[in-house]
C-alpha cells in the first residue's frame, strides 16, 4: 500500500516505479508531484484513491491496467499534460472531476463497462475533441464535459438515460449530437 499523501509534494520526483505488490494507492499519494512525467499502475493495484495524482502537471501518460474498477474523484485533476489515457475494460464509473482540467487531452474512448460519468468528469478538457461512448453508458452527470471547447460531435448512446444540467456547457465547437 502507498499510504496517503506518501509522496505529496515531491516536485523533483520525476519518475517511479509501483512494484507488484502494490494493491491501493492511498488519497492525494502523488499530489503536486509536478515533475512527474509517467506511470504504469500495476494489475496488482486495484483501488487509487481520491486525488492520487491532483496537480501533476508534467504527467502526459499513465497505463492504467484491468485491476482498477474505478477512477476516483479528481484523480488526475488539472494534470493539464496528460495527452493520452486508456481507460480499461475493467472501470464501471468516472468519478466527479476525475479528469477535469485535463487540457491536453485530446480523445477518450468511454469502455462499454462504464455506466456512470458523473460531474465535472471532463470538464475543461479544452482540447478534447473526440468523445467515444459505448451502450453501457446510463448517466452523463452535471457539467461532465463542461469547457471542451474542442468537441465538435457527439453520439449519445441509446443507454444514455440522462443528462445533467450543463453537461455539455461551453462546448462552443460542437455542430453535432446525435441522439438515438
Amino acid at each position: 500500500h502507498i499510504g496517503e499523501k506518501a509522496f505529496n509534494e515531491c516536485g523533483q520526483l520525476s519518475s517511479f516505479l509501483i512494484p507488484d505488490a502494490v494493491v491501493a494507492i492511498g488519497e492525494g499519494a502523488f499530489e503536486n508531484c509536478r515533475s512527474l512525467t509517467s506511470m504504469v499502475i500495476p494489475d496488482s493495484v486495484t483501488s487509487i484513491g481520491w486525488s492520487a495524482f491532483n496537480y501533476c502537471t508534467s504527467l502526459k501518460s499513465i497505463a492504467l491496467l484491468n485491476s482498477i474498477t474505478s477512477i476516483n474523484e479528481c484523480t488526475f485533476y488539472w494534470c493539464y499534460a496528460l495527452k493520452s489515457i486508456i481507460i480499461p475494460v475493467s472501470v464501471t464509473s468516472i468519478c466527479r472531476g476525475a479528469f477535469q482540467g485535463c487540457s491536453s487531452l485530446s480523445s477518450i474512448e468511454i469502455p462499454n463497462s462504464v455506466r456512470k460519468i458523473e460531474n465535472d468528469a471532463f470538464r475543461e478538457c479544452s482540447k478534447l475533441s473526440t468523445v467515444t461512448l459505448f451502450n453501457s453508458v446510463t448517466e452523463i452527470g452535471d457539467y461532465a464535459f463542461c469547457g471542451c471547447r474542442s468537441l465538435q460531435s457527439i453520439v449519445i448512446p441509446d443507454s444514455v438515460e440522462s443528462i445533467g444540467s450543463n453537461g455539455f456547457d461551453g462546448c462552443s465547437s460542437l455542430v453535432s449530437v446525435v441522439l438515438s
